[in-house]
């Protein structure tokens, strides 16, 4: 019997995102807007769809083996799961989501203190009464079913809710009076088949590729060519940080430079690299960077 990996995958707003990297790493994976299983092109991988907030629940259970989902939600279900590697992608650019406390603009509460004997709505109940229990404060948490953003001043004093932007929290003309939680995606396994050595290195094989293509998502690959006497101002002008690859030509007073750089920088790079005397200047883009 061929031996299958059962992988739950984010539903909702962080589907989009984890397909992105899950095709950047090197996967064909596609799914119909009605259906809750992913096809991929690895016939070791079972996919299924399933609400974030709901995967690290089955992974513990072991109704799956591994699963990508928030570590804010791993906390929340206080799950007891066998974490593999922090992704750090979101649905909108590279960088960790939060959970914050916030308040209307005109509310006299300053601090987490004022919050003695008022009211928080929230979907993450668990994690905003550990934050209280931190804080030796005492108020009633209640948890919200969505649209948390328009409840105070009415239905709730404060709210605790996922910010990425913060575009909806002043839509709503709210104010942060603290952060809570820094949360990235992460790849976690059951600890029973963490134990099932196939499923482990599937499982680690799987992180590598997707930690790959993350690294890669905001890099591009330039190339070119310039003569040895302008090599010095070439690299000169190159990001410090990258130590590019020097090669010789078939024309001994000529070289190859081929590098990896910030794409947000190139716009400005690459005129400077042709003052330098860099010519045949290639950008290309990157699937996979393997740290």
């Amino acid at each position: 019997m061929e031996k299958k990996l059962r992988l739950g995958l984010p539903k909702g707003s962080l589907q989009e995102a984890t397909f992105r990297m899950l095709r950047r790493a090197g996967f064909a994976i596609e799914v119909d807007e009605r259906s809750y299983f992913p096809t991929i092109d690895d016939d070791q991988i079972e996919c299924m769809l399933i609400r974030a907030q709901e995967v690290a629940r089955y992974v513990e259970y072991g109704t799956l083996d591994a699963g990508i989902t928030g570590k804010d939600w791993i906390l929340e279900n206080r799950a007891d799961v066998q974490e593999i590697a922090d992704l750090v992608y979101a649905k909108k650019g590279l960088r960790p989501v939060r959970w914050v406390l916030a308040v209307p603009q005109t509310s006299k509460i300053k601090s987490v203190k004022d919050l003695k004997g008022k009211k928080i709505a929230t979907e993450a109940v668990n994690l905003t009464r550990d934050y209280l229990a931190k804080k030796g404060v005492e108020a009633e948490v209640e948890f919200s079913w969505g649209a948390t953003e328009v409840k105070p001043p009415r239905l709730a004093d404060a709210i605790v809710e996922l910010m990425e932007t913060g575009a909806s929290l002043r839509a709503q003309n709210l104010r942060i009076v603290d952060t809570l939680l820094e949360s990235t995606p992460r790849l976690i396994m059951n600890k029973d088949s963490y134990e099932d050595d196939w499923k482990r290195k599937k499982v680690q094989n799987f992180a590598l590729l997707l930690k790959g293509a993350i690294a890669a998502e905001q890099k591009v690959g330039l190339m070119m060519n310039c003569r040895k006497r302008d090599l010095a101002k070439v690299l000169e002008a190159l990001p410090a940080l990258y130590k590019p690859t020097v090669a010789d030509l078939s024309d001994r007073d000529w070289v190859d430079v081929t590098t990896v750089i910030d794409e947000k920088t190139a716009r400005d790079l690459i005129p400077r690299l042709k003052e330098a005397g860099a010519q045949g200047i290639v950008e290309y883009p990157l699937n996979k960077i393997i740290l």
